[in-house]
């Protein structure tokens, strides 16, 4: 009898550890979306698709989230990352999330303000389509050109760029682990663009699938959907897996410089200034300004003004220009420093400085934090009389920086409706308000957004108005949203679409409803499709 029961018992808990083990091994990805993809005849193998379950999900999944903001316990999770290995993998993974009704996030360097390439606010299941290992570069020299596939960090394209020629560069971020995709997508600035324009300014040709499973180049996709993946952000029309690019032309040795002066060295003067002549000086120089708190000799916090340069040529020519545009910077010889090109991307990224340039080729994480970020563009010179208010907003803040972004030269050039970029003749500077924290407390989380509330509503009186101009490669979702899966409102969306693109907006949404009309490329701030009818109210489902 005993034994019976004893046989019974360890039947019942093999019943239920077997239950366990098929629960914890199945879900809606295993059951359905590897099936789906298995189904395709280009697809040999599922090994590029990791589910919750596989061990290499977790590291995978948070080797590129520079900011821990997003990867907390309680964010969202992707049913499964996707890393494709050819095309005919991401042509999958379209169709296969069509089919199940997964949304789909597309991720290329994951440095994106709000997590969007890898998080949902939405209660529905979804996949994150990780193009890192579609990386490949291959230049064009007799051209002057580049393809570069998505997935390429900027590092990687300009490290190989200039292996080709110590002539040749590409005008793009500083930050060398962005990714390409996500970068060009929205814009990308640059320490050349008063030379060259934008990274996308300077894009010839694309491969982008669609919301079909389709392979298109500029002049199978038309000149309105490569229009508007120039600027227009990432993940609304489609996945772009590589740019065509020009590449312009650098000199063998450039000069840069970075040069501080806290308040009470005259610093709230200088940036003054800078207001006035940093678009309008030399195309060949840019002067970044970064503001934040510091130290000054008695060990009492202030705020400190760096002027962060790069000028397209030498330290002589260099020398001349500043002193005749903005003499009262001080600038003196030995605060400059010649060297190549490829040179001024670890001088400018402060986690690769002093390396050697190999660095740019591995996909090394950059160290991570807890933070939030806004963007506005500035038309006018704050009043300098108001500067000193500004200070005492900053000194409020835990670890705030602020970086000014001088336009001017190509920039104000180039029409605003040439490319979906749109913040052109007019716009002095854009600025970048970035504020972090170092541990995961409610306390700490509050106080840092609170902050960056405060500093934005009080920055409201000296920055562009109708519409308040913002960066779309700094999202922002407290601009607004898409309310829920099925909000596909071009009227709802003005709001913080208007800030992003202007008077671009409607032509994105138009170009948005003739090549994914069914709104699958869907997330919290995607354009949404304006389709245009033959009612008269020429908004509505046709």
């Amino acid at each position: 009898m005993e034994l019976n029961i004893m046989a019974k018992t360890l039947l019942h808990l093999f019943v239920l550890l077997t239950a366990l083990i098929s629960l914890a091994v199945s879900d809606p990805l295993s059951d359905n979306f590897l099936q789906c993809l298995s189904n395709n005849p280009n697809i040999t193998t599922t090994d590029f698709v990791f589910s919750q379950n596989d061990t290499e999900y977790s590291s995978i999944l948070e080797s590129t989230i520079p900011n821990l903001r997003f990867s907390t316990p309680t964010t969202p999770k992707p049913l499964a990352l996707i890393i494709p290995l050819t095309y005919s993998h991401i042509q999958s993974a379209i169709l296969c999330s069509k089919q199940l009704k997964f949304q789909i996030r597309i991720r290329s360097g994951g440095h994106d303000s709000e997590g969007l390439s890898y998080t949902s606010s939405y209660e529905s299941s979804f996949v994150v389509l990780d193009l890192r290992e579609l990386r490949s570069i291959t230049i064009e020299s007799g051209q002057n050109t580049a393809w570069v596939e998505t997935g390429a960090t900027l590092g990687e394209l300009y490290y190989w760029v200039s292996k080709e020629s110590q002539n040749l560069g590409f005008p793009a971020g500083i930050c060398p682990t962005v990714g390409v995709g996500g970068h060009i997508s929205g814009g990308g600035y640059g320490n050349m663009m008063r030379k060259y324009g934008l990274a996308a300014d300077n894009v010839i040709d694309a491969r982008i699938v669609d919301a079909n499973g389709r392979i298109l180049d500029r002049n199978s996709m038309g000149e309105d959907l490569f229009w508007a993946i120039r600027g227009g952000g990432g993940g609304n029309f489609g996945v772009v897996v590589a740019w065509k690019v020009n590449l312009v032309y650098v000199p063998e040795k450039v000069t840069v410089f970075s040069l501080s002066k806290t308040i009470e060295e005259g610093g709230s003067s200088l940036f003054n200034k800078w207001q006035y002549i940093s678009h309008n000086v030399s195309r060949d120089l840019f002067m970044r300004v970064i503001i934040k708190p510091a130290l000054d000799e008695s060990g009492n916090r202030t705020i400190e003004v760096k002027f962060s340069s790069m000028f397209l040529g030498n330290v002589d020519k260099l020398m001349e220009t500043v002193t005749d545009g903005f003499p009262e910077l001080g600038l003196q010889e030995k605060d400059c420093s010649e060297m190549r090109w490829i040179e001024t991307v670890l001088y400018f990224d402060d986690y690769t400085v002093g390396r050697s340039i190999d660095v740019l080729k591995e996909r090394n994480s950059v160290p991570k934090s807890y933070g939030i970020g806004k963007s506005d563009y500035v038309k006018e010179p704050i009043p300098e009389e108001k500067l000193e208010e500004i200070w005492k907003w900053c000194l409020e803040g835990d670890m705030p920086v602020l970086v000014l972004e001088p336009l001017g030269g190509k920039m104000h050039e180039i029409n605003d409706t040439r490319i979906a970029y749109p913040f052109r003749k007019g716009y002095l500077y854009n600025l970048h308000y970035v504020e972090k924290w170092e541990d995961y407390s409610t306390e700490s989380f509050e106080k840092g957004i609170n902050w960056m509330r405060k500093m934005y509503e009080n920055m409201t009186p000296y920055v562009a108005k109708n519409p308040r101009a913002t960066y779309v490669n700094y999202r922002d979702l407290e601009l607004g949203e898409n309310d829920n899966l099925d909000d596909t409102s071009y009227l709802n969306a003005m709001n913080w679409g208007s800030k992003y693109f202007g008077d671009n907006f409607r032509r994105l949404a138009m170009v948005k409803g003739v090549v994914d009309p069914d709104n699958f490329f869907f997330f919290e701030q995607s354009i949404p499709p304006l389709i245009m009818c033959e009612e008269k109210s020429g908004i509505g489902s046709c």
